[in-house]
């Protein structure tokens, strides 16, 4: 900074005034700072800064690098994050690196607080972050007193698929179910109850499986080595639900035709003509702004108690659903 006033011709002072947008400065003086700041290469120095205010003034965001929702949400997340004074610094779940890893990368950042996208770490540990650092978690219910969350409604989504499903005249429905993954549990309960409500519990049938591709390929291959195939499926999700139509029309089954797929999220793939796959539409937007919003107001009132933001799920139907042959 002191490079850059001298280079300007002015005090350090105004340069600060003027890199941090604050008025005080002339528009020729801020034109002047800001070239030579280009000219010299000048980046402000983020840790500092958090030195000198004494705080980080950034929210830390876990992902799942495998789940393309989570990216989505991730860029729905920095706009609203920005526009109330935040930087986001992200850390990722992958292989060899669990979610708690990834928690303590973020806090080693000094992250004032977190928004956790398909954490599985356990209550206890969840508890005992959220006690200083405000904590969100979304996809599921947090399950921990002070720990806020934000998640569609499960219920009413596969709800909505099923209902959508034997409208159709559909009776065989199958669910791939998402194993331990955010939501599973929820999406499972209610395929179970909405079969029962149509009278269908004799056809309740649930495959273990996971919110991924490998999922929908193995159960795909396991229906394909039946004497019958379902006339319909609910995946765990949109990943899932492609990794089964992978497997099926490798198989010589006809989408929709012989089977119809619904997936879950709506996620930026099943958007694709190839793909087009009917899906219960998480709103990636509400989620990320009120994620971010609980995050700033348990920063600035850590005695609220911990909140649970239900979102209303949409049914999109595309071209993988159709009446059974």
């Amino acid at each position: 900074m002191a490079d850059v006033a001298a280079k300007a011709g002015v005090s350090r002072t105004l340069v600060s005034l003027v890199l941090r947008g604050r008025p005080g400065a002339g528009a020729a003086t801020r034109e002047r700072v800001l070239r030579a700041a280009d000219e010299l290469g000048y980046r402000p120095d983020s840790a500092a800064q958090m030195l000198a205010r004494g705080r980080s003034a950034a929210i830390g965001v876990m992902i799942d690098l495998d789940q393309p929702f989570h990216a989505e949400l991730v860029k729905a997340v920095y706009p609203i994050a920005e526009q109330l004074g935040y930087d986001v610094l992200l850390s990722a779940i992958a292989p060899g690196r669990d979610g708690q890893k990834a928690i303590e990368a973020l806090l080693g950042h000094r992250c004032e607080a977190l928004i956790l996208l398909g954490s599985d770490s356990d209550a206890p540990y969840i508890e005992r972050i959220a006690g200083t650092n405000p904590t969100v978690v979304i996809g599921r219910k947090s399950g921990t007193p002070g720990v806020d969350s934000v998640h569609t409604a499960e219920t009413k989504g596969v709800r909505q698929a099923v209902d959508h499903l034997v409208e159709l005249g559909h009776r065989r429905i199958v669910h791939i179910d998402g194993g331990k993954g955010p939501g599973s549990s929820d999406r499972r309960s209610a395929y179970r109850a909405a079969m029962r409500r149509h009278r269908l519990a004799d056809q309740i049938r649930v495959i273990p499986g996971a919110h991924d591709e490998n999922a929908g390929i193995n159960a795909g291959m396991l229906l394909l080595g039946e004497d019958a195939l379902p006339t319909a499926v609910l995946a765990s999700n949109d990943r899932c639900a492609m990794g089964l139509m992978h497997a099926l029309r490798s198989g010589g089954v006809d989408i929709p035709g012989q089977v119809s797929i619904v997936g879950y999220d709506d996620s930026h793939l099943s958007h694709l003509s190839h793909i087009n796959l009917t899906t219960v539409r998480q709103d990636t937007a509400s989620i990320a702004e009120h994620a971010v919003r609980c995050a700033v107001e348990r920063l600035e009132n850590a005695g609220l108690p911990g909140r649970e933001v239900v979102l209303e799920p949409k049914l999109v139907i595309r071209a993988t659903t159709a009446p059974p042959g």
